[in-house]
């Protein structure tokens, strides 16, 4: 890693993960294999902000940690890149596996439990489906209607004043780094 650090992708350790690594790798790695419109992939790490801010709005009164596990939600992308599901699907349950490894080593590395329980999970995964949606119609291409019969139709008021942002990777890492420190600070 960039940190120095040396990760064992087989057997990860909580002490060689760094917070600026995961920005770092997640700030380069496109979402929709870059075919996206605008200037700037629109990257994982940027997905992850949008994805922990719609966590807030579906639970806002969820503890800070359960917003955490939602900014890391695709942190063990920062190593292993961003598959598409069909391609997950094609490589198996070892892809799988390795990323529940990766995911419990930071989980653990930044104090929260190896598994996030189901509940949260759950809220987390209807973030990310939004945050698809979004993506889908503002930057993918998608009409509302490819995109609803994809990801489900998101609820307008949870919408209400987002926008997609594409920003260069340097500012996207930096903005990722802020707001896992200001989310650390709060627990």
């Amino acid at each position: 890693m960039l940190s120095g650090r040396r990760l064992d992708l087989l057997d990860p350790t909580p002490v060689d993960i760094e917070i600026e690594d995961i920005a770092h790798g997640l700030a380069f790695v496109a979402r929709w294999n870059g075919q996206t419109n605008g200037d700037f992939a629109y990257s994982v790490a940027e997905h992850s902000l949008l994805v922990e801010q719609l966590f807030g709005r579906i639970a806002p009164n969820a503890p800070t940690k359960w917003r955490l596990a939602a900014l890391l939600h695709d942190a063990p992308e920062y190593v292993i890149g961003d598959m598409i599901s069909p391609v997950k699907s094609a490589v198996g349950p070892d892809y799988g596996a390795l990323d529940d490894r990766l995911a419990a080593a930071i989980h653990i590395r930044f104090g929260l439990p190896a598994a996030v329980p189901q509940t949260v999970k759950r809220q987390i995964k209807k973030a990310d489906k939004i945050s698809a949606w979004m993506e889908a119609t503002q930057i993918a291409g998608f009409s509302d209607t490819e995109a609803t019969k994809f990801f489900g139709r998101p609820d307008k008021a949870i919408l209400e004043g987002l926008q997609i942002k594409l920003r260069p990777p340097i500012e996207v890492r930096e903005a990722y780094t802020t707001r896992h420190q200001e989310l650390l600070d709060s627990l």
